[in-house]
């Protein structure tokens, strides 16, 4: 087999000690050799101790690869097989930004869903393709492989304007399953279902046990408050019971951000006064991990990286890869263009769905017409992206006006204008796109 060089940009993340531990076991089919992590300059420090950790983990586990470290990005992607990002441009700080503007006028403050998903694509985009630009010379037939979120707008951006292949990725249908299978008490390998969505708005039905579909028994178990999809970053609170049954699909947590949108807002709020955001939680996890991992003689991926959020995340990625290098033509779960799998979204929208993998790319499996109980909120939410990336592309605040304005957890063009001047104001240093523009 080849030897493998990979390539993760943002490698100084908290996360990298998962997806480490992810190529660790997989490394009989998956022979890397050359792990690169990069970073940027003033992340320097945390790659540092992420990367030390990751060469004492590969040591441990006496697998002949190599662990560099490196802010020298070109230097990384030389050659490279497969690249895969987890970049957080302004880092936990402009999360937080983002989370806690919305929540003055009211409004949903999240990293990905409504406004949170705009401002972090439009700080994100250029860069993501200003390093498939340097790909498409350095390593022109690799695979990008994007966990980096917005993971579906980033992915269409990606799509719409790269010549490299690409595939999104996120666990959270991973999470899904997982949930079915614990509520059934079985391993997630017993479990499969049919996905459709977007990033972070995904509906699974046709779910089965071994093959036996249990969708009626499993919505039941879900109505009755049995099971649920509980995302460590989504508020625990359950949909009602008459709704499930009704919708009769299995919706991600993130969903709750649409149905219980008021009730979500509140708990946003409440958790502001009383603790902070999502983001300043997740800074103070980061600092506690951070700590753990300094330590010199630890050598395997610590339990209390669980509480970072993100489960299942190695092996998801992990085993999208394998399918790729190995030509397994397995179904996964991918964000990757529609190519007709529904005719209710454009051929080249990027959704989220089941589809075959192997050395060619994702086919995504043929779904047909979104039923019109979750077509309205998918549609909806596929315009305001493509909004979102041309606002991102072109720097123009009418569109990003549109887009926000588009987004069905915005409740009005003056809201939206407000959040959007504000998010501007603060996020100047990241967006030159805006400072070129010529539009008032």
């Amino acid at each position: 087999m080849k030897p493998l060089k990979i390539v993760t940009l943002g490698g100084g993340s908290g996360y990298t000690p998962e997806l480490i531990d992810g190529f660790i076991k997989r490394h009989a089919e998956l022979p890397v050799s050359e792990y690169w992590l990069v970073d940027i300059e003033t992340g320097r420090e945390k790659l540092e101790i992420v990367g030390q950790l990751a060469q004492r983990m590969v040591k441990k586990a006496g697998i002949p690869m190599t662990v560099h470290l490196t802010t020298d990005r070109k230097q990384a992607l030389k050659d490279a097989d497969f690249v895969t990002t987890q970049i957080r441009v302004g880092q936990l700080a402009a999360r937080i930004q983002d989370e806690k503007i919305p929540l003055h006028y009211g409004v949903l403050g999240q990293e990905t869903t409504g406004p949170g998903g705009f401002m972090k694509a439009q700080r994100t985009i250029p860069v993501l393709l200003e390093i498939c630009k340097e790909m498409e010379t350095l390593c022109p037939d690799a695979w990008l492989i994007n966990f980096t979120n917005p993971a579906g707008i980033v992915t269409q951006a990606i799509e719409k304007h790269s010549k490299i292949k690409s595939l999104g990725i996120c666990s959270g249908a991973n999470s899904m399953m997982m949930d079915i299978a614990k509520a059934y008490g079985v391993g997630r390998e017993a479990i499969d279902a049919r996905i459709m969505g977007l990033n972070h708005l995904i509906f699974a039905d046709r779910i089965t046990l071994h093959g036996t579909d249990i969708s009626a028994d499993f919505i039941e178990k879900l109505a009755l408050g049995v099971s649920d999809n509980k995302l460590k970053n989504i508020p625990d609170i359950g949909l009602p019971a008459e709704f499930i049954r009704a919708l009769n699909f299995y919706p991600l947590s993130y969903l709750k951000y649409f149905y219980l949108n008021q009730e979500m807002v509140q708990h946003e709020l409440e958790a502001l006064r009383n603790g902070g955001t999502r983001g300043e939680r997740s800074l103070q996890i980061e600092k506690s991990l951070f700590e753990i991992y300094r330590n010199p003689e630890l050598c395997e991926k610590p339990p209390e990286l669980s509480s970072r959020g993100g489960a299942y995340y190695s092996d998801t990625a992990c085993s999208i890869i394998s399918a790729l290098y190995n030509n397994k033509k397995e179904v996964h779960v991918v964000n990757t263009a529609n190519r007709g799998a529904t005719p209710d979204l454009p051929d080249d929208a990027v959704i989220e769905t089941n589809a075959v993998i192997d050395k060619q790319g994702a086919r995504p499996l043929a779904y047909g017409r979104l039923p019109a109980r979750i077509r309205g909120l998918i549609q909806s939410v596929k315009a305001f992206e493509e909004l979102t990336i041309e606002a991102a592309m072109t720097g123009n605040t009418q569109t990003a006006l549109l887009a926000l304005a588009a987004h069905p957890l915005v409740p009005s063009v003056a809201v939206a204008e407000n959040i959007l001047r504000d998010y501007l104001a603060a996020n100047r240093d990241f967006l030159p796109q805006y400072a070129l523009s010529t539009d008032e």
